[in-house]
């Protein structure tokens, strides 16, 4: 990982995304692929994509969400206090004790959410999940006026962001989930374009994937590819508490994720497989029975199909305050995705 795409990942983690409000961290991508791209489009729904070779025959989509979870103003009372709605899926458990900042027009607003102290909890509170309407969010306004005065019902809300490392290759940071995948998307097109291309390549920054998996849907309907790659964090086993027996056995730094399973043209997988074997890139398979929760699911039903498939980053602790992956992972799935591109000819066959 060289010093520019080193930059543009800590940038992309620095810089807030909820669903529905991922307009800064699109304007990082298209100044990222500015001068790289053929074309670079932003469409009505908020997708940024960059295209390369456009007149190509045979059309191949990237696609890595930008989106994070998040949360929402929903109600200001009268001391003040914040009450907050969830953009995407929260474990409620997660924000107790957090700093969070709510994204106001006017600049960021700092703020915390706890609960009341552990002595005053009775006993049976102790052992209760708290519900959403039963959290503020304190920045500490003297009352409703003051709090409208700098934000408003609506506005959108993250953990605090950044990225922290640990020992090893290792980093922690909220939105790893996804703007690890859409790091690497955007880095293979930056890879692969300096390469010998024999098909056009469009890198699609998707939104709104945590609510629904819509900027997938409207992004590759527009690029009507034939062939589709989604680029998504998955599940490491290889921290206390998961399941092997249940989700596979993925650790960090053992490579790439190749999913296996009927979400995915199985000539795209045995060609990401060989790829990786060719290359001595490390990889990891893994299993899914049906239809995915990632874009692949709705790229693979697009128009009249797109041979679709899913490269997994492992990540513990998904849907945090502190997701952790590799940079290594990152780096091997990035030349994975290049090297496929610069593999296929125009005249390469999907049909399984």
């Amino acid at each position: 990982m060289d010093d520019v795409a080193s930059d543009f990942l800590q940038k992309l983690l620095e810089t807030p995304s909820p669903s529905g409000y991922e307009w800064p961290v699109q304007h990082l991508v298209r100044d990222f692929v500015d001068g790289i791209a053929d074309e670079v489009e932003t469409d009505s729904h908020g997708n940024v994509i960059a295209t390369k070779n456009p007149d190509a025959s045979l059309r191949v989509m990237l696609a890595g969400h930008c989106d994070q979870i998040g949360l929402i103003v929903q109600h200001i009372d009268d001391d003040g206090y914040i009450y907050v709605s969830q953009i995407g899926g929260w474990d409620i458990q997660m924000l107790i004790g957090q700093r969070l900042t709510v994204w106001a027009a006017e600049g960021p607003v700092e703020g915390v959410i706890a609960r009341k102290a552990i002595h005053l909890l009775e006993p049976e509170e102790r052992k209760q999940v708290p519900k959403f309407t039963d959290l503020a969010l304190d920045i500490g306004a003297k009352n409703k006026a003051d709090a409208l005065s700098v934000l408003k019902i609506g506005d959108p809300i993250t953990l605090a962001l950044g990225m922290h490392r640990l020992r090893g290759d290792l980093i922690a940071s909220p939105g790893v989930d996804d703007k690890s995948g859409l790091w690497i998307v955007m880095e293979a097109f930056r890879r692969a374009a300096k390469r010998k291309l024999n098909v056009g390549v469009y890198a699609v920054s998707t939104v709104q994937e945590e609510v629904g998996l819509r900027g997938a849907r409207t992004s590759a309907y527009h690029v009507d590819a034939q062939v589709g790659i989604a680029v998504d964090v998955t599940h490491a086993t290889d921290c206390p508490g998961v399941d092997k027996k249940q989700v596979g056995d993925i650790r960090l730094g053992r490579g790439p994720a190749i999913y296996r399973g009927p979400n995915m043209n199985p000539k795209v997988v045995d060609r990401l497989v060989a790829g990786a074997e060719k290359a001595e890139i490390p990889y990891q398979l893994l299993a899914a029975g049906g239809a995915t929760g990632t874009d692949a699911n709705v790229m693979q039903v697009s128009r009249r199909g797109m041979a679709t498939g899913l490269i997994g980053i492992p990540n513990r602790y998904m849907h945090s305050p502190v997701e952790v992956v590799s940079l290594g992972d990152l780096d091997h799935s990035a030349q994975l995705l290049a090297d496929f591109l610069e593999s296929l000819e125009p005249d390469a066959d999907f049909t399984p």
